[in-house]
């Protein structure tokens, strides 16, 4: 009679074995994150030191004190480095906003402050160059739109919960809350960078209490308040004693038109 021999039992891994390998798989974890983090750094002090993002890899592989091979290990070039950058900075200007804004109770004045401090880290300041906001960050955006996207996704994701938080509180009206932060992102961030808007005879640049009130205006469904002093912003009775005298001049200016006509009629007549 034979015997089938039975399917050999695999023995479960030896626990010590598990451990060595995760050990070191974190130690080559982390050792693959400080290389990355001196390239970044690298290529930001390249970017302060002369104050535009045109420099070489080269440029930023000498000045990290790494090899070449290993700056292509973890980046496809350039415009990956510079969205690293990009995403970096994105993600730490979120995590400031949260804890400048803990300190804020009310919905609406959070929604205003994150406004003002995302204005304000947008301005460009003479001798100094955020890869936030650089020439190249316009390129990435025409260029790698998906990757620019992805990028904001955590400021995107505070300025949502900020609607969320006026809408939920009666103090907005927002049906889509994301499209509607997304837009008070780009009205921040654009109307920051824009040296100056024509208003008038004299270019007046556009202020962080300006691009609120135009927010406000748009979350609220109405026109944003005008400044104080302003011919806008006269009470409701001046307002419409003005529209009273207006009317009245231009109903007179008519019938002094029909006159002169009446007149000229008449005399065409008598002759």
């Amino acid at each position: 009679m034979s015997v089938v021999p039975a399917e050999p039992v695999e023995s479960p891994e030896p626990a010590w074995r598990q451990r060595a390998v995760e050990r070191s798989t974190r130690a080559a974890k982390l050792r693959a994150e400080q290389r990355v983090q001196r390239f970044l750094d690298a290529a930001q002090e390249l970017i302060a030191d002369k104050g535009t993002t045109d420099f070489t890899v080269q440029e930023v592989v000498e000045r990290s004190r790494q090899s070449l091979r290993s700056f292509y290990q973890h980046f496809d070039g350039k415009h990956e480095l510079l969205l690293a950058l990009f995403e970096d900075a994105l993600s730490r200007s979120a995590t400031e906003m949260r804890e400048k804004l803990s300190s804020v109770t009310d919905p609406l004045e959070r929604l205003e402050v994150a406004v003002g401090l995302l204005y304000e880290s947008s301005t460009p300041r003479e001798g100094q160059q955020s890869p936030l906001f650089t020439d190249f960050a316009i390129q990435l955006l025409v260029s790698h739109p998906d990757q620019v996207a992805t990028a904001h996704l955590p400021l995107l994701a505070l300025f949502t919960e900020l609607v969320e938080d006026a809408v939920e509180a009666g103090q907005a009206v927002a049906p889509r809350p994301r499209r509607t932060a997304s837009l008070i992102m780009q009205t921040a961030m654009f109307t920051a960078q824009a040296p100056a808007a024509p208003v008038g005879a004299q270019p007046s640049r556009i202020g962080a209490e300006d691009v609120w009130a135009f927010c406000l205006g748009g979350i609220r469904g109405a026109a944003p308040a005008a400044p104080e002093g302003s011919a806008t912003s006269a009470s409701p009775k001046k307002a419409t004693a003005a529209r009273k005298s207006t009317t009245a001049r231009r109903t007179a200016t008519k019938k002094a038109a029909a006159a002169k006509t009446a007149a000229k009629g008449s005399s065409r007549s008598t002759a």
